[in-house]
């Protein structure tokens, strides 16, 4: 199968998980295919996720696991980012997680003491808030009463939702809006749609035309235009024609699936 010829006019291309490469955990159609196509064209491609349940390895099992090839330097992760801003700027310091065990290692191994489950919880330094599904009222009320006894507040990104099978399931944007109602604050925001993460997949990728493909105008979208990149939508992440025309600067191609984007 030939390359499109969108695909064949750049280098490398830099390419979101949840929506793109997969929805739940079924590959979406042919990409196993085409992403063997860019491959076989010595096309040089990275993942960056804003999804932050996971660690790095795991991720590059699931992409094995689909039939698709990569090492943890192919995978950039929003929980990555997250500990290297953490250990840049808040080592040594004290912090309550709302997140996944694998989300509360990357806050430990950028050298914070994480509070969890300790009475001094709500008096912690940092509150950091990620995607997790064990999320409790518990939880909510910690990180509300540190961030208004002046905790910095860190979210990994705002994703309302992120596509599954069946639909729709409440993403890390669902939580950060209980904990910035009940603490009257915003977060800072590590992943999509700033660009760091898009930054840092291209300092892997080394020099060349780019080309980032995601499944959200909000995010995958923003993120591409932060960084000065080209970037694509596909369809399978729940988005379409109406929301690719609303955004700014547009999408420099719409396809219905990543592998109907790449190949012929």
């Amino acid at each position: 199968m030939p390359l499109t010829p969108l695909a064949a006019r750049y280098d490398q291309f830099i390419l979101d998980l949840d929506g793109c490469v997969w929805v739940g955990h079924e590959p979406t159609p042919g990409v196993q295919e085409a992403l063997q196509q860019l491959r076989e064209a010595e096309k040089r491609v990275a993942f960056a996720t804003n999804d932050p349940r996971a660690a790095t390895e795991d991720y590059v099992a699931r992409l094995w696991g689909i039939g698709v090839q990569a090492s943890l330097r192919d995978v950039v992760t929003v929980g990555g980012a997250l500990q290297h801003r953490l250990a840049d700027t808040r080592q040594g310091r004290t912090a309550f997680v709302i997140g996944t065990p694998a989300l509360k290692k990357h806050v430990a191994d950028a050298g914070l003491r994480v509070l969890n489950g300790t009475d001094l919880a709500s008096r912690a330094e940092v509150v950091i808030v990620a995607g997790t599904e064990d999320f409790v009222y518990e939880d909510l009320r910690n990180a509300g009463l540190a961030v208004r006894r002046g905790a910095d507040f860190v979210a990994t990104g705002r994703d309302p939702t992120y596509p599954q099978p069946d639909g729709f399931w409440p993403g890390t944007g669902a939580i950060l809006a209980a904990v910035e109602t009940v603490s009257e604050r915003k977060a800072e925001i590590v992943g999509k749609p700033h660009p760091q993460l898009l930054l840092t997949a291209l300092d892997r990728l080394g020099e060349g035309r780019t080309l980032v493909v995601g499944d959200r105008a909000d995010a995958d979208l923003a993120a591409a235009a932060g960084a000065g990149l080209d970037a694509a939508l596909v369809k399978t992440g729940g988005q379409d024609e109406a929301d690719a025309e609303a955004a700014d600067p547009a999408p420099v191609a719409v396809a219905e699936t990543l592998a109907a984007l790449i190949v012929r």
